[in-house]
């Protein structure tokens, strides 16, 4: 999983780097101390979860969560357990931690968001989708495509869909390199699961997907 961390106090940031480097399967992929630096991140990146101190010198922590239009998991950490009441009302928090925390309360909050967060069995080439509370398990060989819909995108594979909270970009570096390929703003397809090409669509099944004019070259160069 990829992890970002807004922590404005050092010490704090290290505590939290120390604990995330204990654990094999988690990327440290950037840290900030101010929201507006973090806020730059997410016009071009993502994460899988973010460590989120809810007092900031610029913005609070909640206000800042509520500008990032797909925002990932969030384990809030703060010395102030008043807070935690009012912050589980925004879905995307899965957590608090109250400073100071342990390792093992530290990792309890890991297990809630891996039990969250949608992830890639690469051995098997399966992903875990997480649609009410519950993991399906999709074998990717059988994903047509995969629509964006406001705050969700669609799975659909060849026998039905799943819908969750997320956006396009957020797997579009998760999902196997060169067999899925974004061909609009709005959709990601299977190569191997295309009928035909007309113009600029693509058809899938029964499906007319629109090509858009800055995926129209990607697309051609990987079926050509």
């Amino acid at each position: 999983m990829k992890c970002m961390i807004l922590e404005d106090e050092i010490p704090a940031q290290n505590i939290l780097k120390n604990f995330l480097g204990k654990i094999p399967d988690i990327e440290i992929v950037a840290t900030f101390q101010t929201a507006k630096d973090a806020s730059l991140f997410f016009r071009e990146h993502t994460a899988d979860i973010v460590f989120l101190d809810i007092n900031l010198p610029d913005i609070s922590g909640i206000d800042f969560i509520k500008t990032i239009i797909h925002p990932p998991k969030i384990v809030i950490t703060t010395a102030y357990p008043d807070y935690a009441l009012d912050s589980f009302e925004l879905a995307t928090i899965v957590d608090y931690l109250v400073k100071p925390f342990s390792f093992d309360r530290f990792l309890k909050a890991i297990h809630k968001v891996k039990n969250q967060v949608k992830y890639i069995e690469k051995e098997d080439n399966t992903i875990f989708l997480n649609v009410d509370k519950t993991l399906h398990k999709v074998i990717l060989d059988n994903v047509l495509y995969i629509e964006s819909d406001r705050n969700y995108i669609t799975f659909f594979t060849e026998s039905r869909k799943f819908s969750i909270l997320d956006s396009l970009k957020s797997w579009k570096d998760k999902l196997p390199q060169g067999t899925f390929l974004q061909v609009h703003k709005s959709y990601i397809i299977n190569r191997h699961k295309i009928n035909k090409i007309a113009g600029n669509e693509v058809f899938i099944s029964e499906k007319r997907i629109p090509i858009g004019r800055t995926f129209k070259q990607e697309l051609l160069k990987n079926v050509l």
